[in-house]
């Protein structure tokens, strides 16, 4: 399915009209629908594609310059300004747009990606469905209403720490403070994260790292 012109604008128009969320414009509730722009099948699953004409052009996967005393390869998280950066060599690295935890559900420290999983199947945590008591008891990989989307990376430290990086249903939740706790991505975003991170690599969640990001306007497109 396309999305014409109209729906475009349409959904550009109430970029700019809704309200702001952590500086950012979030497209109004009526125009969910422009969160979307035609499907695209992956290992056999038809998923709906980011209609990235309407996002902020800051929680686009971009190249950006970045100082870390951290090697390239290792994943660093900024909950505060909901941005996911992928390090690389001579001082750069790609960053993406991340959705993450609200007040009482976040997670800092340091973890590895230990698991990863294409088109995750998703069982609530018994303390997820005591919150929200009619979630299913299970969702089947690649289902339309399975909330991980297209991938997962699960974090390790000495167990698993129930958090994951994984995609999402609701574009419009990047570059916000909604889920329990884990980190949302684009499902664009986390398919290609997920090719370039293999078992075992570092990452660290902070409460933000405003002293190494770059500024907004320091950007490369990716």
């Amino acid at each position: 399915m396309e999305v014409t012109r109209r729906e475009l604008i349409v959904g550009a128009a109430a970029s700019v009209a809704a309200a702001s969320v952590a500086g950012w414009s979030v497209p109004a509730e009526a125009a969910k629908a422009s969160w979307f722009a035609g499907t695209a099948v992956d290992n056999g699953v038809t998923f709906k594609l980011t209609n990235f004409a309407v996002v902020d052009k800051r929680l686009h996967k971009q190249m950006v310059k970045y100082k870390s005393s951290e090697p390239a390869g290792t994943v660093v998280v900024d909950t505060r300004h909901h941005f996911l950066y992928l390090i690389m060599e001579n001082g750069t690295a790609i960053r993406y747009g991340v959705g993450v935890g609200r007040e009482g559900f976040q997670w800092f420290g340091r973890a590895n990606i230990d698991r990863k999983a294409l088109w995750p199947k998703w069982t609530p945590p018994e303390e997820m469905k005591k919150r929200q008591p009619n979630l299913p008891d299970f969702v089947e990989g690649g289902a339309p209403t399975n909330p991980l989307s297209a991938r997962a990376l699960y974090l390790f430290n000495n167990g698993d720490t129930g958090y994951r990086l994984h995609g999402t249903l609701e574009p419009g939740s990047i570059g916000r403070d909604v889920s329990s706790g884990c980190i949302r991505m684009f499902p664009e975003h986390v398919i290609d994260l997920y090719q370039r991170c293999p078992l075992g690599t570092a990452v660290q969640v902070l409460p933000h790292i405003a002293d190494r990001a770059p500024p907004a306007d320091d950007v490369q497109n990716g």
